[in-house]
């Protein structure tokens, strides 16, 4: 049995009140919690990551072996323990764990298997909505490779360095990576570290970014010289990618309604040598309409309900809801009527999600079309399912029609 220390699992149990009790988002959690604990050693601080987030990820799973008829886990300690049981880890017989029946555990368990939206520990209402969307088939080969731990991706920044050259540079330090076929910039490493503290971090010679996230931006067919608009850019990580492929020329336009997002993209800037980058919040359609017309390549990387990115973030299984996903549906529509008005005659714009269902992906580009009167034509479109190793992503590319 591996050795266990009190204070450890305790901090596993206190991540998961402030996850399911308190509401709190499972990675700024782990974040915070390991920030406060800087005497934890690497082994600690894996296992404490590693440990909630698999609690997490199949919290429906654990409640029901504990109590089928209520799905109601008795206490987080319990939770946690019907964790260990199922992953065949033995565990300390602490007064936490009393009361815990392993045997009839293991028995729910194996009826649990039959369910898929028990098995694969999502709620039955975005099962139900998934298949029927995807189909049964296609469903159930990607719900398996939703509940896989996600691994770190980085995308080189190619203002600085070359692939080769920075993974030889990581190879000497101890971290081994490797890269992957159709993803240019992409390196993935072989086992998860802690990156950040690197040199090559610190000189911005790498982002972390998801492989199918890295896409998007060559999927805009960006050129040097050319005005370019991120109206949704968040913290920048496109952004960023799309000024490497400009090589630093032209103009980047990160636009979004949150400042402080933005406030942290102008620093990922500096860090990775991008000059030609400005940053605009927005702040009505006021900001819209002064860019009418302006650009040639648009990118449209909309709010969605991030059922592509469930493995990176799995207590969103726990936060949505169906209301919540068609007001998104509706913001994703209104994003498309208003902000396409900011690209030129024959500009080009991609509308992108890390969404999995169609209603939120091709159907939203056909109506959108079906609206315009011809303005916009489609070019074409490409998903990436969670199944091909990555995070799951959609994008369409039109363009814009006298």
């Amino acid at each position: 049995m591996k050795e266990f220390h009190l204070n450890i699992v305790h901090a596993v149990v206190s991540a998961l009140q402030q996850i399911f009790e308190e509401n709190k988002y499972a990675d700024k959690v782990i974040e915070k919690l390991l920030r406060s604990n800087p005497k934890w050693g690497s082994r600690d601080r894996k296992f404490i990551a590693e440990t909630t987030y698999e609690v997490v990820r199949w919290h429906r799973l654990l409640r029901y072996v504990q109590s089928p008829e209520t799905e109601i886990a008795v206490n987080h300690w319990h939770t946690l323990a019907a964790w260990f049981i199922i992953s065949k880890q033995a565990f300390p017989k602490w007064k936490e764990f009393e009361g815990v029946n392993a045997k009839q555990i293991l028995e729910n368990y194996e009826h649990a298997k039959k369910v898929r939206a028990l098995r694969e520990s999502i709620p039955n209402w975005m099962d139900s909505l998934i298949s029927a969307e995807l189909g049964e088939a296609t469903w159930d080969k990607e719900i398996g490779f939703l509940n896989n731990q996600a691994g770190v991706v980085l995308r080189v920044n190619t203002l600085k360095k070359s692939v080769k050259h920075l993974q030889n540079e990581l190879a000497t330090d101890g971290i081994a990576t490797y890269t992957v076929q159709g993803f240019p910039d992409a390196l993935v490493l072989e086992r998860r570290q802690n990156i950040f503290q690197t040199q090559q971090f610190q000189k911005g010679y790498f982002e972390v970014q998801d492989a199918g996230s890295q896409l998007i931006a060559s999927f805009l067919k960006v050129g040097e010289g050319m005005r370019v608009i991120d109206a949704c850019a968040g913290a920048g990580g496109k952004s960023l990618h799309l000024a490497a492929q400009m090589q630093n020329k032209g103009k980047l336009i990160a636009m979004d309604i949150e400042a402080w997002k933005l406030d942290e993209l102008q620093k990922r800037a500096k860090r990775a040598g991008v000059s030609n980058i400005e940053t605009r919040p927005i702040e009505g359609t006021k900001t819209i309409k002064r860019l009418e017309e302006t650009a040639d390549r648009l990118l449209l990387d909309v709010p969605c309900s991030g059922l592509g990115v469930l493995r990176r973030n799995p207590d969103a299984k726990w936060k949505l809801s169906m209301d919540f996903i068609e007001k998104v549906r509706k913001t994703q529509a209104e994003i498309l009527e208003s902000y396409s008005r900011m690209l030129k005659v024959d500009g080009q714009m991609v509308y992108a999600t890390c969404s999995l269902l169609p209603s939120e992906n091709r159907n939203q580009v056909d109506q959108f079309i079906a609206s315009q009167n011809g303005r916009f034509e489609f070019i074409e479109d490409r998903s990436v399912m969670p199944s091909e190793g990555f995070d799951g992503f959609y994008m369409a590319r039109l363009v814009r029609k006298r």
